[in-house]
Protein backbone atom coordinates (compact mmCIF):
# COMPACT_ATOMS: atom_id res chain seq x y z
CA UNK A 1 0.00 0.00 0.00
CA UNK A 2 1.26 3.33 -1.21
CA UNK A 3 0.92 6.22 1.04
CA UNK A 4 1.64 9.79 -0.30
CA UNK A 5 3.09 11.35 2.57
CA UNK A 6 2.76 14.73 1.42
CA UNK A 7 -0.74 14.77 2.29
CA UNK A 8 -0.77 13.16 4.95
CA UNK A 9 -2.54 15.71 7.87
CA UNK A 10 -0.29 17.09 10.42
CA UNK A 11 -1.65 15.18 13.34
CA UNK A 12 -0.77 12.17 11.50
CA UNK A 13 2.67 13.21 10.61
CA UNK A 14 3.64 13.54 14.20
CA UNK A 15 2.35 11.01 15.62
CA UNK A 16 4.20 8.99 13.00
CA UNK A 17 7.88 10.60 13.92
CA UNK A 18 7.08 10.28 17.72
CA UNK A 19 6.74 6.54 17.68
CA UNK A 20 8.68 3.53 16.77
CA UNK A 21 7.88 -0.08 16.09
CA UNK A 22 6.73 -2.57 19.25
CA UNK A 23 5.57 0.47 20.95
CA UNK A 24 2.51 0.65 22.98
CA UNK A 25 0.44 3.65 21.56
CA UNK A 26 -2.71 4.87 23.63
CA UNK A 27 -4.80 8.13 24.45
CA UNK A 28 -2.75 9.06 27.75
CA UNK A 29 0.78 9.17 26.08
CA UNK A 30 0.12 11.18 23.45
CA UNK A 31 -1.38 13.94 25.19
CA UNK A 32 1.52 13.73 27.56
CA UNK A 33 3.80 13.69 24.97
CA UNK A 34 2.63 15.30 22.14
CA UNK A 35 0.28 17.68 23.81
CA UNK A 36 -2.51 16.35 21.54
CA UNK A 37 -5.97 17.00 22.62
CA UNK A 38 -8.43 13.31 23.20
CA UNK A 39 -10.18 14.59 20.09
CA UNK A 40 -6.94 14.91 18.17
CA UNK A 41 -5.69 11.68 19.27
CA UNK A 42 -8.78 10.21 18.29
CA UNK A 43 -8.78 11.57 14.67
CA UNK A 44 -5.22 10.84 14.05
CA UNK A 45 -5.62 7.13 15.19
CA UNK A 46 -9.18 6.96 13.14
CA UNK A 47 -6.99 8.02 10.18
CA UNK A 48 -3.74 6.06 10.25
CA UNK A 49 -6.07 2.52 11.06
CA UNK A 50 -7.89 3.14 7.60
CA UNK A 51 -4.73 4.05 5.91
CA UNK A 52 -3.12 0.22 7.52
CA UNK A 53 -0.75 2.63 9.84
CA UNK A 54 -1.89 1.38 13.09
CA UNK A 55 -3.39 -1.56 14.42
CA UNK A 56 -5.33 -2.35 17.92
CA UNK A 57 -3.58 -4.32 19.90
CA UNK A 58 -5.57 -4.93 23.33
CA UNK A 59 -8.61 -3.13 25.18
CA UNK A 60 -8.16 -2.55 29.20
CA UNK A 61 -11.25 -1.49 31.32
CA UNK A 62 -10.30 0.31 34.16
CA UNK A 63 -12.67 2.44 36.75
CA UNK A 64 -12.17 6.37 36.88
CA UNK A 65 -13.07 8.42 39.91
CA UNK A 66 -13.98 11.82 39.31
CA UNK A 67 -13.99 14.44 42.44
CA UNK A 68 -17.24 15.90 42.50
CA UNK A 69 -18.40 19.52 44.00
CA UNK A 70 -19.42 17.74 47.49
CA UNK A 71 -15.89 16.04 47.11
CA UNK A 72 -13.95 19.64 47.09
CA UNK A 73 -16.03 20.74 49.48
CA UNK A 74 -15.17 18.52 51.54
CA UNK A 75 -11.42 18.23 50.33
CA UNK A 76 -11.37 22.02 51.80
CA UNK A 77 -13.42 21.87 54.87
CA UNK A 78 -12.77 18.62 55.50
CA UNK A 79 -15.06 15.16 55.27
CA UNK A 80 -18.17 14.91 57.86
CA UNK A 81 -16.47 12.30 59.80
CA UNK A 82 -13.62 14.55 60.25
CA UNK A 83 -15.64 17.61 61.12
CA UNK A 84 -17.76 15.50 63.95
CA UNK A 85 -14.73 13.68 65.13
CA UNK A 86 -12.90 17.55 65.80
CA UNK A 87 -16.16 18.83 67.04
CA UNK A 88 -16.79 16.47 69.70
CA UNK A 89 -12.82 16.53 71.01
CA UNK A 90 -14.04 20.09 71.85
CA UNK A 91 -17.51 19.93 72.63
CA UNK A 92 -17.20 16.51 74.18
CA UNK A 93 -21.04 15.96 74.84
CA UNK A 94 -23.46 16.94 72.13
CA UNK A 95 -26.93 16.10 70.12
CA UNK A 96 -26.98 15.24 66.43
CA UNK A 97 -29.20 18.39 65.72
CA UNK A 98 -26.54 20.27 67.48
CA UNK A 99 -23.80 19.03 65.71
CA UNK A 100 -26.07 19.30 62.88
CA UNK A 101 -26.36 22.98 63.24
CA UNK A 102 -23.06 23.82 64.75
CA UNK A 103 -21.38 22.38 61.44
CA UNK A 104 -23.87 23.27 59.21
CA UNK A 105 -24.59 20.10 57.55
CA UNK A 106 -27.74 17.81 56.25
CA UNK A 107 -28.93 15.38 59.58
CA UNK A 108 -28.88 12.71 57.40
CA UNK A 109 -24.84 13.29 56.89
CA UNK A 110 -24.48 13.70 60.48
CA UNK A 111 -25.88 10.39 61.43
CA UNK A 112 -24.40 8.34 58.16
CA UNK A 113 -20.93 10.18 59.96
CA UNK A 114 -21.64 9.30 63.10
CA UNK A 115 -22.82 5.57 62.18
CA UNK A 116 -19.24 4.82 60.97
CA UNK A 117 -17.55 6.73 64.08
CA UNK A 118 -19.34 4.50 65.87
CA UNK A 119 -19.09 1.23 64.18
CA UNK A 120 -15.21 1.72 64.50
CA UNK A 121 -15.72 2.15 68.01
CA UNK A 122 -14.59 5.82 67.56
CA UNK A 123 -17.59 7.14 68.80
CA UNK A 124 -20.46 6.26 71.08
CA UNK A 125 -24.10 7.64 72.27
CA UNK A 126 -25.60 7.58 76.09
CA UNK A 127 -29.27 6.96 77.10
CA UNK A 128 -30.23 10.44 76.23
CA UNK A 129 -28.71 11.01 72.71
CA UNK A 130 -25.69 12.55 73.60
CA UNK A 131 -22.70 11.90 71.35
CA UNK A 132 -19.48 11.95 72.40
CA UNK A 133 -16.03 10.06 71.64
CA UNK A 134 -14.66 7.20 73.05
CA UNK A 135 -11.74 7.44 75.80
CA UNK A 136 -8.18 7.89 73.62
CA UNK A 137 -10.35 7.38 70.57
CA UNK A 138 -8.29 7.93 66.95
CA UNK A 139 -9.79 8.97 63.62
CA UNK A 140 -10.60 5.90 61.47
CA UNK A 141 -8.27 4.67 59.41
CA UNK A 142 -10.69 4.53 56.72
CA UNK A 143 -11.62 8.41 57.16
CA UNK A 144 -8.34 9.58 56.69
CA UNK A 145 -7.65 7.36 53.77
CA UNK A 146 -10.69 8.95 52.25
CA UNK A 147 -9.04 11.97 53.25
CA UNK A 148 -6.00 11.61 51.61
CA UNK A 149 -7.83 10.73 48.39
CA UNK A 150 -9.82 13.89 48.04
CA UNK A 151 -6.59 15.83 48.68
CA UNK A 152 -4.77 13.63 45.68
CA UNK A 153 -7.51 14.50 43.30
CA UNK A 154 -8.33 17.84 43.91
CA UNK A 155 -4.52 18.17 43.09
CA UNK A 156 -5.15 16.25 39.91
CA UNK A 157 -5.01 18.06 36.54
CA UNK A 158 -8.32 16.49 35.51
CA UNK A 159 -9.55 16.01 39.12
CA UNK A 160 -9.67 12.02 38.24
CA UNK A 161 -7.91 8.87 40.05
CA UNK A 162 -7.43 5.78 38.18
CA UNK A 163 -8.35 2.33 40.36
CA UNK A 164 -5.03 1.35 38.62
CA UNK A 165 -3.05 3.56 40.39
CA UNK A 166 -4.74 2.88 43.96
CA UNK A 167 -3.65 0.24 46.79
CA UNK A 168 -6.40 -1.71 47.81
CA UNK A 169 -6.82 0.02 51.16
CA UNK A 170 -7.48 2.99 49.11
CA UNK A 171 -9.67 0.90 46.47
CA UNK A 172 -12.25 0.08 49.50
CA UNK A 173 -13.00 3.66 50.51
CA UNK A 174 -13.25 5.25 48.01
CA UNK A 175 -15.65 2.56 46.62
CA UNK A 176 -17.86 3.57 50.09
CA UNK A 177 -17.24 7.30 48.76
CA UNK A 178 -18.48 7.09 45.14
CA UNK A 179 -21.59 6.64 42.93
CA UNK A 180 -21.70 5.45 39.35
CA UNK A 181 -25.44 7.32 38.85
CA UNK A 182 -26.70 10.26 41.26
CA UNK A 183 -23.36 11.44 42.02
CA UNK A 184 -23.72 14.97 43.22
CA UNK A 185 -24.29 13.55 46.46
CA UNK A 186 -20.87 11.37 47.17
CA UNK A 187 -17.68 12.89 47.08
CA UNK A 188 -16.75 10.98 43.86
CA UNK A 189 -18.29 9.72 40.70
CA UNK A 190 -17.58 6.56 39.69
CA UNK A 191 -17.54 5.48 35.15
CA UNK A 192 -15.80 2.61 33.57
CA UNK A 193 -13.31 3.76 30.94
CA UNK A 194 -11.71 1.41 28.23
CA UNK A 195 -7.97 1.93 26.77
CA UNK A 196 -7.30 0.81 23.79
CA UNK A 197 -3.67 0.38 22.37
CA UNK A 198 -2.44 0.83 19.19
CA UNK A 199 0.98 -0.31 17.59
CA UNK A 200 2.71 0.55 14.81
CA UNK A 201 2.40 -1.98 11.37
CA UNK A 202 5.02 -2.52 9.13
CA UNK A 203 2.96 -0.06 6.59
CA UNK A 204 3.09 2.73 9.53
CA UNK A 205 6.83 1.96 9.85
CA UNK A 206 7.70 2.48 5.85
CA UNK A 207 5.71 5.84 6.23
CA UNK A 208 7.15 6.58 8.73
CA UNK A 209 10.40 6.76 7.17
CA UNK A 210 9.32 8.02 3.99
CA UNK A 211 7.85 11.15 6.17
CA UNK A 212 11.72 11.36 8.19
CA UNK A 213 13.58 10.70 4.67
CA UNK A 214 11.46 13.95 3.50
CA UNK A 215 12.21 15.90 5.74
CA UNK A 216 8.33 16.65 6.67
CA UNK A 217 7.77 17.70 10.33
CA UNK A 218 4.23 18.32 10.51
CA UNK A 219 4.81 22.20 10.99
CA UNK A 220 4.13 22.59 7.21
CA UNK A 221 1.91 25.87 7.23
CA UNK A 222 -1.62 25.00 5.51
CA UNK A 223 -2.91 28.21 4.95
CA UNK A 224 -1.56 31.82 3.36
CA UNK A 225 -3.01 34.68 5.91
CA UNK A 226 -2.86 38.50 5.35
CA UNK A 227 -0.53 38.16 8.48
CA UNK A 228 1.99 35.78 7.38
CA UNK A 229 2.37 38.14 3.70
CA UNK A 230 3.03 41.27 5.92
CA UNK A 231 5.51 39.53 8.16
CA UNK A 232 7.62 38.07 5.82
CA UNK A 233 7.58 34.58 7.33
CA UNK A 234 5.90 32.61 4.13
CA UNK A 235 9.32 33.17 2.95
CA UNK A 236 11.14 30.80 5.36
CA UNK A 237 8.58 28.38 5.69
CA UNK A 238 7.47 25.35 4.21
CA UNK A 239 3.96 24.67 2.86
CA UNK A 240 1.58 22.01 2.79
CA UNK A 241 1.07 20.90 -0.63
CA UNK A 242 -2.40 21.55 -2.15
CA UNK A 243 -3.97 18.21 -3.30
CA UNK A 244 -6.50 18.97 -6.58
CA UNK A 245 -7.87 15.42 -6.03
CA UNK A 246 -9.19 17.02 -2.65
CA UNK A 247 -12.90 16.31 -2.88
CA UNK A 248 -15.59 19.88 -2.70
CA UNK A 249 -17.60 20.45 0.11
CA UNK A 250 -21.47 19.66 0.06
CA UNK A 251 -23.84 21.49 -0.69
CA UNK A 252 -26.56 21.06 1.92
CA UNK A 253 -30.18 22.69 1.56
CA UNK A 254 -32.59 24.05 4.73
CA UNK A 255 -34.04 21.48 5.98
CA UNK A 256 -36.26 20.74 9.58
CA UNK A 257 -34.36 18.88 12.71
CA UNK A 258 -35.18 15.27 12.35
CA UNK A 259 -36.27 15.03 16.04
CA UNK A 260 -38.06 18.67 15.71
CA UNK A 261 -39.82 17.04 12.28
CA UNK A 262 -41.17 13.46 14.20
CA UNK A 263 -42.10 15.70 17.39
CA UNK A 264 -44.46 17.98 15.30
CA UNK A 265 -45.74 14.66 13.36
CA UNK A 266 -46.82 12.70 16.66
CA UNK A 267 -48.71 15.60 17.57
CA UNK A 268 -50.77 16.02 14.13
CA UNK A 269 -51.07 11.93 14.52
CA UNK A 270 -52.99 12.70 17.92
CA UNK A 271 -55.02 15.42 17.36
CA UNK A 272 -55.92 13.72 13.90
CA UNK A 273 -57.02 10.74 16.81
CA UNK A 274 -59.29 13.62 18.64
CA UNK A 275 -56.71 14.69 21.23
CA UNK A 276 -56.88 18.06 22.45
CA UNK A 277 -53.23 18.95 23.87
CA UNK A 278 -52.38 20.65 26.48
CA UNK A 279 -49.06 22.90 27.81
CA UNK A 280 -47.91 24.03 30.57
CA UNK A 281 -44.10 26.43 32.76
CA UNK A 282 -41.38 24.40 33.04
CA UNK A 283 -41.35 25.73 36.71
CA UNK A 284 -43.61 24.17 38.30
CA UNK A 285 -44.16 24.28 42.66
CA UNK A 286 -44.37 20.86 44.43
CA UNK A 287 -48.32 21.12 44.97
CA UNK A 288 -48.82 20.15 40.85
CA UNK A 289 -45.46 18.38 40.87
CA UNK A 290 -46.19 15.96 43.21
CA UNK A 291 -49.23 16.78 46.19
CA UNK A 292 -51.77 17.16 43.34
CA UNK A 293 -50.85 13.50 42.23
CA UNK A 294 -51.14 11.86 45.51
CA UNK A 295 -47.00 11.74 46.15
CA UNK A 296 -46.18 12.06 49.87
CA UNK A 297 -44.17 14.78 50.19
CA UNK A 298 -41.47 12.35 52.09
CA UNK A 299 -41.43 10.11 49.03
CA UNK A 300 -37.59 9.64 47.49
CA UNK A 301 -38.65 10.86 43.83
CA UNK A 302 -38.37 13.92 45.95
CA UNK A 303 -35.29 14.11 47.25
CA UNK A 304 -33.08 17.68 46.13
CA UNK A 305 -30.71 15.03 44.30
CA UNK A 306 -33.77 13.69 42.18
CA UNK A 307 -35.24 17.17 41.73
CA UNK A 308 -33.97 20.51 40.03
CA UNK A 309 -34.95 23.24 42.70
CA UNK A 310 -35.18 26.78 42.06
CA UNK A 311 -32.97 29.41 43.90
CA UNK A 312 -35.00 32.56 43.09
CA UNK A 313 -37.87 32.89 44.13
CA UNK A 314 -37.78 29.40 45.95
CA UNK A 315 -41.33 29.31 46.49
CA UNK A 316 -44.63 30.61 44.75
CA UNK A 317 -46.90 32.84 46.70
CA UNK A 318 -50.05 30.95 46.20
CA UNK A 319 -51.78 27.55 45.56
CA UNK A 320 -55.04 28.18 43.76
CA UNK A 321 -58.35 26.71 46.19
CA UNK A 322 -60.16 24.51 46.40
CA UNK A 323 -57.14 22.63 44.82
CA UNK A 324 -54.80 23.17 47.83
CA UNK A 325 -57.18 22.54 50.60
CA UNK A 326 -58.74 19.27 49.22
CA UNK A 327 -55.03 17.63 48.17
CA UNK A 328 -53.91 18.35 51.58
CA UNK A 329 -56.55 16.61 53.38
CA UNK A 330 -56.95 13.60 51.25
CA UNK A 331 -52.76 13.71 52.40
CA UNK A 332 -53.70 14.04 56.04
CA UNK A 333 -56.39 11.40 55.75
CA UNK A 334 -57.95 10.26 52.13
CA UNK A 335 -60.64 13.44 52.55
CA UNK A 336 -63.34 12.65 50.63
CA UNK A 337 -61.69 9.78 48.75
CA UNK A 338 -62.67 6.94 51.14
CA UNK A 339 -59.05 6.23 51.22
CA UNK A 340 -56.82 6.54 54.54
CA UNK A 341 -54.28 9.20 52.74
CA UNK A 342 -50.84 9.44 54.26
CA UNK A 343 -51.57 10.29 57.64
CA UNK A 344 -49.18 12.95 58.27
CA UNK A 345 -49.33 16.54 58.70
CA UNK A 346 -49.32 18.42 55.24
CA UNK A 347 -46.27 21.05 54.87
CA UNK A 348 -47.80 24.02 53.09
CA UNK A 349 -44.59 25.61 53.10
CA UNK A 350 -43.41 22.38 51.46
CA UNK A 351 -46.13 22.66 48.61
CA UNK A 352 -45.17 25.92 47.85
CA UNK A 353 -41.16 25.20 46.68
CA UNK A 354 -40.52 25.85 42.86
CA UNK A 355 -38.90 22.96 41.01
CA UNK A 356 -38.24 22.59 37.42
CA UNK A 357 -40.96 20.25 35.94
CA UNK A 358 -39.68 16.75 36.38
CA UNK A 359 -42.58 14.53 35.36
CA UNK A 360 -45.06 15.58 32.14
CA UNK A 361 -47.91 13.98 34.11
CA UNK A 362 -48.12 17.50 35.97
CA UNK A 363 -49.81 18.31 32.86
CA UNK A 364 -52.38 15.84 33.58
CA UNK A 365 -53.01 17.51 36.89
CA UNK A 366 -53.35 20.25 35.60
CA UNK A 367 -56.20 19.69 32.83
CA UNK A 368 -58.37 17.47 35.29
CA UNK A 369 -59.02 20.68 36.84
CA UNK A 370 -61.02 21.84 33.57
CA UNK A 371 -61.44 18.57 31.50
CA UNK A 372 -64.49 17.89 29.82
CA UNK A 373 -65.98 14.37 30.22
CA UNK A 374 -65.70 12.48 28.20
CA UNK A 375 -62.52 13.78 26.69
CA UNK A 376 -58.78 12.90 25.73
CA UNK A 377 -56.01 15.10 25.82
CA UNK A 378 -52.33 14.92 25.61
CA UNK A 379 -49.19 16.83 25.59
CA UNK A 380 -45.49 16.73 25.04
CA UNK A 381 -43.21 18.37 28.01
CA UNK A 382 -39.93 18.71 28.37
CA UNK A 383 -38.60 17.09 31.97
CA UNK A 384 -35.70 17.50 34.13
CA UNK A 385 -34.50 14.62 36.09
CA UNK A 386 -30.80 14.21 37.90
CA UNK A 387 -29.71 10.85 35.95
CA UNK A 388 -26.34 9.87 34.37
CA UNK A 389 -26.27 10.66 30.57
CA UNK A 390 -25.83 7.56 28.70
CA UNK A 391 -27.35 5.93 25.42
CA UNK A 392 -31.03 5.70 27.16
CA UNK A 393 -30.75 8.24 29.88
CA UNK A 394 -30.86 12.34 29.66
CA UNK A 395 -30.83 15.15 32.65
CA UNK A 396 -33.49 16.44 30.43
CA UNK A 397 -36.13 14.93 28.40
CA UNK A 398 -39.12 14.36 26.67
CA UNK A 399 -42.19 13.19 27.74
CA UNK A 400 -45.68 12.30 25.62
CA UNK A 401 -48.08 12.70 28.69
CA UNK A 402 -51.92 11.97 28.29
CA UNK A 403 -55.08 11.40 29.82
CA UNK A 404 -57.98 10.18 28.62
CA UNK A 405 -61.78 10.47 30.61
CA UNK A 406 -64.70 8.69 30.43
CA UNK A 407 -67.56 6.25 32.44
CA UNK A 408 -66.39 3.45 30.16
CA UNK A 409 -62.78 3.21 29.60
CA UNK A 410 -61.01 0.42 31.66
CA UNK A 411 -57.57 -1.14 31.29
CA UNK A 412 -58.28 -2.99 27.68
CA UNK A 413 -58.92 0.92 26.27
CA UNK A 414 -55.67 1.70 28.06
CA UNK A 415 -53.54 -1.56 26.84
CA UNK A 416 -54.89 -0.05 23.21
CA UNK A 417 -53.16 3.11 23.69
CA UNK A 418 -50.09 1.66 24.34
CA UNK A 419 -49.88 -0.98 21.45
CA UNK A 420 -50.50 2.05 18.99
CA UNK A 421 -47.72 4.22 21.10
CA UNK A 422 -45.38 1.33 20.53
CA UNK A 423 -46.50 -0.06 17.18
CA UNK A 424 -47.41 2.78 15.20
CA UNK A 425 -45.16 6.02 17.07
CA UNK A 426 -42.22 4.46 18.04
CA UNK A 427 -42.35 1.87 14.97
CA UNK A 428 -40.81 -1.32 17.75
CA UNK A 429 -42.04 -4.67 16.21
CA UNK A 430 -41.55 -6.52 20.40
CA UNK A 431 -43.52 -5.38 23.06
CA UNK A 432 -44.24 -6.28 26.56
CA UNK A 433 -46.32 -5.22 29.47
CA UNK A 434 -44.69 -5.12 32.61
CA UNK A 435 -46.87 -4.29 36.39
CA UNK A 436 -45.24 -1.49 37.74
CA UNK A 437 -46.09 0.92 40.65
CA UNK A 438 -46.72 4.53 41.03
CA UNK A 439 -48.00 6.73 43.96
CA UNK A 440 -50.84 7.90 41.81
CA UNK A 441 -52.11 5.07 39.45
CA UNK A 442 -53.74 1.50 40.50
CA UNK A 443 -53.07 -0.59 37.92
CA UNK A 444 -49.96 0.55 36.89
CA UNK A 445 -48.44 -0.60 34.03
CA UNK A 446 -44.74 -0.02 32.24
CA UNK A 447 -44.51 -0.76 28.89
CA UNK A 448 -41.20 -2.31 27.46
CA UNK A 449 -39.96 -2.42 23.93
CA UNK A 450 -37.34 -4.29 21.95
CA UNK A 451 -34.27 -1.94 20.50
CA UNK A 452 -32.33 -3.98 17.47
CA UNK A 453 -29.08 -2.31 19.04
CA UNK A 454 -29.86 -1.71 22.84
CA UNK A 455 -32.32 -4.50 23.31
CA UNK A 456 -35.16 -4.52 26.01
CA UNK A 457 -35.86 -1.05 27.71
CA UNK A 458 -38.92 1.03 29.37
CA UNK A 459 -40.70 3.11 27.18
CA UNK A 460 -42.71 4.31 30.24
CA UNK A 461 -45.13 4.45 32.36
CA UNK A 462 -49.22 4.25 32.83
CA UNK A 463 -51.65 3.26 34.60
CA UNK A 464 -55.55 3.99 35.77
CA UNK A 465 -55.59 7.49 38.40
CA UNK A 466 -56.41 6.84 42.15
CA UNK A 467 -59.72 8.36 43.48
CA UNK A 468 -56.92 10.07 45.54
CA UNK A 469 -55.66 12.15 42.28
CA UNK A 470 -58.93 12.71 40.48
CA UNK A 471 -61.36 13.19 43.46
CA UNK A 472 -59.95 16.36 44.94
CA UNK A 473 -59.33 17.92 41.26
CA UNK A 474 -63.18 17.64 40.99
CA UNK A 475 -63.34 14.46 38.18
CA UNK A 476 -65.64 11.42 39.63
CA UNK A 477 -64.94 8.90 36.61
CA UNK A 478 -62.00 6.78 35.50
CA UNK A 479 -59.20 8.43 34.23
CA UNK A 480 -56.18 6.96 32.03
CA UNK A 481 -52.78 8.17 32.16
CA UNK A 482 -49.77 7.53 30.89
CA UNK A 483 -46.31 9.25 30.67
CA UNK A 484 -43.76 7.91 28.08
CA UNK A 485 -40.20 8.67 26.95
CA UNK A 486 -41.00 9.80 23.47
CA UNK A 487 -37.03 10.47 22.83
CA UNK A 488 -36.82 7.03 23.31
CA UNK A 489 -39.31 5.95 20.89
CA UNK A 490 -37.27 8.16 18.50
CA UNK A 491 -34.28 5.77 19.27
CA UNK A 492 -36.77 3.35 17.08
CA UNK A 493 -38.55 5.41 14.79
CA UNK A 494 -34.88 7.39 13.55
CA UNK A 495 -33.09 4.14 13.60
CA UNK A 496 -30.54 5.67 16.28
CA UNK A 497 -28.56 3.57 19.02
CA UNK A 498 -28.30 6.78 21.00
CA UNK A 499 -30.46 9.40 22.80
CA UNK A 500 -27.04 12.06 22.87
CA UNK A 501 -27.95 12.12 19.10
CA UNK A 502 -30.89 13.57 19.14
CA UNK A 503 -29.42 16.71 20.31
CA UNK A 504 -26.12 16.41 18.58
CA UNK A 505 -23.94 19.36 17.78
CA UNK A 506 -22.85 17.33 14.57
CA UNK A 507 -23.91 19.38 12.21
CA UNK A 508 -23.75 16.75 9.38
CA UNK A 509 -25.37 14.05 11.86
CA UNK A 510 -28.53 16.26 11.78
CA UNK A 511 -28.63 17.27 7.80
CA UNK A 512 -28.47 13.64 6.69
CA UNK A 513 -30.55 11.71 9.62
CA UNK A 514 -33.62 11.23 8.05
CA UNK A 515 -37.46 11.98 9.84
CA UNK A 516 -40.39 10.75 9.32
Amino acid sequence: MSIDVKNLHPLEVKLLRHVCLNEDITTDRIVKELGYKVGQCNQAFSWLSGRGCLKETKREKKTIYEITDIGRQQEKNGTPIERIFLLLKVEKSLLLPEIASKLELEQSEVGSAFGQLSKSKAAQMDSEKHASLVPGAVLPQEAAVTAELLKKAAASEDGCLSDSDLSQEEKEAIAKNSKKRGASGSPFKASEREDIFYALTEIGDETRQEILKANITGEELGELTPQIISSGEWKTSSFRPYSVNAPVSKLVPGRLNPYGEYLQWVKDKLCSLGFEEFDGPLVENEFWNGDALFMPQFHSARDIHDVYRLKNPSHCKTIEEPWLDNVARTHKNGGDTQSRGWQYDFDEEFTRRQVLRSQGTVLSAHQLTHAKVPGKYFGIARCFRYDEVDATHGADFYQTEGIVLGKDVNLRTLLGLLKMFATEIAGAEEVKYVPGYFPFTEPSIEVHIKHPVLGWFELGGSGIFRPEVTKPLGIDVPVLAWGLGIDRMALMHLGINDLRELFSPNIDNVRTRRGN
